[in-house]
């Protein structure tokens, strides 16, 4: 058998598991509340290996190697911003979210959350958080579809159009039938398969470079100040490499993992499970980045044509055919498990928020499922043809619409947990402020200065209070829910409406 063969193979293995689990999946699906949240019944594990393969897509095995391959630890401050982020969503977003969405007329989505929190009889804060969603998340969606067709036609040779549909086919084929249930069990797989990868291929690479001694040596010669976290850097360099961390206050797709955990007090685990995955596997790929440093400069008759590649490429060199197929798999793991996720937040803004609003106010359980999977399908047909052209502006949309939904977002996710006076006003308007200041910010030559989301939050945050302050009106239903939410989120409770899915 030729190595090719034996890659594939490992490759076919890993998209056959992929599809028995969303089969699974299918299985345990009864009702829209499973197919949209997965009956909220995730343990803290699942939700937080889910959160974290959903999270870091293929940025984590290609982009931040190659970044740091070229300029060193610098780039490491997008991963430290990341880590730190995470750790203040768990800590203080998922257990006031997943109470107090729960008491909000068990909101399944952030939109309808919004909505429900701040008892918005206009529909018009639900709609034009869905339709942000819808917006954003098509060209995310985009953007990981041309990531599989590059992975396919870089590996294997294979057309870009070839390898997109496969990745779509089978990403769609568990999150059609799968559902939630279906992404968020995939995404466990994937963020274990990513986990082991990043942990194995570092230490068979120091092997080769001769020990950390021989590799730090090897590092100095290429460049001294590829070991430097400041170097090449300056001030506001950092401070935007941090504040991507900002970001995680406002994603849809992480958020949505906090409201499906069991119970509040099951986000405590999952901060440590979740923020444990996220120190390894970030820690993995940026030693990769350096052993690979060393790597050429002690072999320099090997090239590495493309840096993003300098995880992969030892791998194909070191191991077995086999298993460096299941390197390639994460790699794979890692771009599929952030579609599926997208996907079906997608849909959920499709029918819970848009079709929900306008359509049937009396569809039966089976017809709300099916039109959650017509919405996936029509996400991923309109992601499909956007990523036909191949254009950069879709891979770069990526941080753009990281920064927007966090701008967007997070400030009126912190503000409904924390406090009581948002109107509706003020988080339509802070919706409204971050998402424009992101847009014209990120496409000025101030985007070369200091990375959108930190003007976009900030300014979001700021006009959120103030209108909230003069559009306030008091109401005993809102600060007795509120009140409740803060209660419920400090202490374990079962919730009695919802059969939990056993996971």
């Amino acid at each position: 058998m030729t190595d090719q063969t034996f890659q594939l193979a490992a490759i076919t293995l890993y998209l056959a598991a992929m599809i028995a689990i969303g089969w699974f999946a299918f299985r345990q699906t009864n009702d829209h509340h499973d197919y949209m949240l997965g009956g909220r019944g995730l343990g803290p594990g699942t939700a937080a290996l889910s959160a974290g393969a959903s999270d870091m897509s293929g940025w984590l095995l290609l982009g931040l190697p190659g970044a740091i391959y070229v300029s060193g630890l610098v780039e490491a401050w997008i991963a430290i911003g990341l880590t730190i982020g995470a750790w203040l969503n768990w800590k203080f977003v998922a257990p006031r979210l997943r109470s107090y969405t729960h008491l909000a007329n068990n909101s399944i989505t952030i939109p309808s959350f919004f909505e429900n929190r701040l008892k918005d009889t206009s529909r018009l804060l639900r709609v034009v958080s869905g339709v942000i969603i819808l917006v954003f998340f098509t060209f995310y969606v985009s953007s990981g579809m041309v990531a599989g067709g590059v992975f396919f036609e870089n590996s294997f040779g294979s057309t870009f159009l070839t390898g997109m549909l496969i990745v779509a086919g089978v990403t769609l084929l568990y999150t059609v039938f799968g559902g939630f249930l279906g992404a968020t069990l995939t995404d466990v797989a994937q963020g274990l398969l990513m986990l082991a990868a990043l942990v194995v291929v570092p230490l068979v690479a120091l092997g080769a470079t001769g020990g950390l001694t021989a590799t730090i040596d090897s590092i100095r010669e290429v460049n001294p100040d590829l070991l430097s976290l400041t170097a090449g850097g300056s001030v506001l360099g950092v401070i935007s490499a941090a504040a991507w961390g900002l970001g995680y206050f406002g994603q849809p797709h992480i958020l949505v993992r906090f409201m499906a955990l069991r119970t509040a007090q099951d986000a405590k685990a999952g901060r440590r499970i979740g923020i444990g995955w996220m120190i390894l596997t970030a820690l993995g790929a940026i030693v990769t980045a350096l052993i690979g440093i060393a790597y050429f400069q002690q072999n320099p008759d090997v090239t590495l044509k493309n840096p993003e590649t300098v995880f992969l490429l030892p791998s194909q060199i070191l191991f077995h055919p086999f298993v460096a197929g299941l390197v390639l798999a994460a790699v794979l793991a890692a771009i599929m498990s952030t579609i599926s996720s997208q996907l079906i937040v997608c849909s959920s803004a499709l029918v819970e928020d848009l079709y929900a609003i306008v359509g049937k106010k009396d569809a039966s359980p089976k017809q709300m499922i099916m039109l959650g999977r017509l919405g996936v399908l029509l996400v991923a047909l309109a992601a499909g043809l956007i990523a036909l052209n191949r254009d950069s502006t879709i891979l770069e949309l990526v941080g753009f619409a990281w920064a927007g939904f966090g701008a967007a977002f997070g400030p009126v996710v912190l503000l409904s947990l924390y406090w009581k006076k948002l109107s509706t006003w003020g988080a339509l308007a802070a919706m409204v402020t971050g998402a424009v200041v992101v847009f014209i910010w990120g496409n000025s030559p101030l985007g070369d200065v200091m990375y959108e989301i930190v003007p976009g939050f900030i300014a979001s945050l700021l006009v959120g209070v103030v209108v909230s302050l003069v559009t306030h009106k008091p109401s005993t239903d809102i600060d007795a829910e509120f009140d409740a939410a803060v209660e419920q989120s400090h202490h374990a409770y079962e919730v009695p409406e919802l059969e939990p899915v056993a996971v």
